[in-house]
């Protein structure tokens, strides 16, 4: 990781998850590159309408304005455009006032290979094989789902909600529910209780997230964050433990013994949230910003 991003938290996102572009994406499907490349050109003074990821954004770029000195966080620009097709996004940006300056347009191959060289610790994109290679290669990545729009709240604090196994965690645990059941499954957790999980690929991003709120008092954080699974007793207390041993603070945690996860996110007030099982994100994106994580048992 570059030396001056050390102190950050850098967040990078696609075009496409920053701002609506259904219908020059559907300029492209239907007509081609030459076509979109036209379009974008012509349209290139037209402000862009905001995107899923958008209000997360905007956020996260208000923290800066909380802390004194340099600001503490970043959001990078990871787009399959080129330059010149990109400009109009870049002009969205300084139309809706988001403080991004830094950008890799990739002239349509995947822009993962800049995330290490920025200090990337989260990858946003409405593209599933990007977010995959970002995963492959150690970045903590998503894919955002389609939800509804929620008013936007400046003043409210910037909400993240993880499930566990296969996101913090590794899916070590969830290997063997996924292959011998329930019951062995509560039992290798019971016998394992005082030995701490793996990490899983949103691990350095909690941690990231942990020093940024260690910033404020805990009563005036700008960050919440929650863990939301589906373990239930006794298997939670390997879960309690391992993030003891991490050193990382999680705000509020929710056992929820397989109850569906989308009322309590939207009790939460979650901002995003990130699973590794496609069911529990359709049923999470009815409500709250989600991002689906490609990674483990559950996706191969």
């Amino acid at each position: 990781m570059p030396q001056d991003a050390t102190d950050k938290l850098v967040v990078s996102i696609s075009s496409r998850a920053l701002f609506n572009l259904d219908d020059s994406h559907l300029v492209y499907e239907q007509q081609g590159l030459a076509a979109y490349q036209q379009y974008q050109i012509e349209h290139e003074d037209d402000a862009l309408e905001p995107g899923e990821a958008f209000p997360l954004v905007r956020k996260l770029l208000a923290i800066n304005s909380k802390l004194e000195g340099e600001p503490r966080v970043e959001v990078i620009l990871l787009s399959r455009n080129s330059a010149d097709t990109g400009l109009r996004v870049f002009n969205s940006i300084e139309h809706h006032g988001l403080d991004i300056t830094r950008a890799a347009f990739s002239g349509g191959q995947s822009p993962y290979r800049y995330m290490s060289a920025f200090g990337c610790h989260l990858f946003l994109s409405t593209d599933a094989r990007d977010v995959r290679s970002a995963l492959e290669n150690g970045v903590a990545a998503a894919t955002l789902m389609p939800s509804p729009l929620r008013e936007y709240d400046a003043d409210a604090p910037l909400k993240f909600a993880f499930d566990g196994d296969a996101v913090l965690f590794s899916d070590e645990a969830e290997r063997i529910y996924k292959h011998q059941g329930l019951d062995a499954f509560a039992a290798s957790e019971r016998a394992a209780a005082k030995s701490p999980l793996t990490g899983g690929p949103f691990k350095a991003f909690l941690a990231a997230l942990h020093g940024l709120q260690s910033q404020f008092p805990p009563e005036h954080s700008p960050i919440r964050t929650a863990l939301v699974t589906a373990r239930s007793a006794p298997a939670h207390e390997r879960v309690i433990r391992t993030l003891r041993s991490w050193n990382i603070r999680i705000d509020e945690s929710l056992f929820l013994g397989g109850l569906a996860k989308g009322d309590f996110l939207k009790a939460y007030g979650a901002d995003v949230f990130f699973d590794d099982q496609q069911a529990h994100c359709d049923s999470a994106s009815q409500h709250v910003a989600t991002g689906h994580v490609p990674h483990g048992v559950a996706n191969t």
